[in-house]
């Protein structure tokens, strides 16, 4: 996520800046990430990447609650209430997979072919840590993977059409079918991929090193 905050206002109609993002090239989750909520403004603010529902009695349950799947979200006790009132939008400019053949690992960038920032659909909750503070955190929304993405990984990010993302973000939308709707996997044609270097294997690399292409 390295947009500039400009592009990003422009792009998303965010009204209100909460907490603006500084260039960031590999992400992993428990940090945090960027996101759109839609509350009386549209808001961009930072959550934990781990969603941690409200009634979890350990934080640590996020850890393994990275990505909801599309076809369990509406039914699953850990998505379910953020699925109909507590939907926001992940930004990114890229995501990495790791290919897989054999023993070997080769990660991947995916981005647009546009290079244009994108927004994959996100769940939120609110967690009310001991000291009374309270943990904002989020889940990405995943589903099978286009034909582009089947011989890389067989799963892919929601990435929601821009028409979508209104829809998504509407509080007052909690139809689970209509909601349901909105997940499909963006067109193959609109994206393109390059091998980057197991530098990327390290969050503690975040640097642009990261996304060059090795070749």
């Amino acid at each position: 996520m390295f947009s500039d905050i400009k592009a990003l206002r422009d792009r998303f109609k965010i009204e209100e800046i909460l907490k603006a993002p500084e260039p960031r090239y590999n992400i992993a989750p428990a940090q945090k990430i960027s996101v759109i909520v839609q509350q009386e403004k549209r808001k961009l603010t930072e959550m934990k990447w781990g969603l941690v529902p409200s009634w979890a009695k350990d934080s640590r349950m996020g850890n393994s609650l990275i990505n909801a799947r599309a076809e369990t979200v509406a039914t699953k006790p850990a998505f379910r209430n953020a699925f109909k009132r507590r939907r926001c939008l992940i930004l990114a400019d890229s995501f990495f997979e790791w290919q897989k053949s054999g023993e070997i690992k080769t990660p991947i960038l995916i981005r647009l072919k546009s290079e244009q920032p994108f927004a994959m659909a996100g769940l939120y909750e609110y967690w009310k840590m001991k000291s009374g503070k309270t943990l904002e955190s989020c889940a990405i929304v995943t589903t099978a993977a286009n034909t582009f993405m089947k011989p890389i990984h067989d799963r892919m990010p929601v990435i929601l059409r821009p028409e979508n993302e209104d829809r998504w973000l509407d509080p007052e939308l909690q139809e689970t079918a209509q909601i349901a709707a909105l997940l499909e996997p963006v067109e193959s044609g609109l994206l393109e991929s390059f091998e980057v270097s197991t530098y990327v294997n390290s969050p503690k690399n975040r640097d642009s090193v990261v996304i060059r292409p090795i070749h």
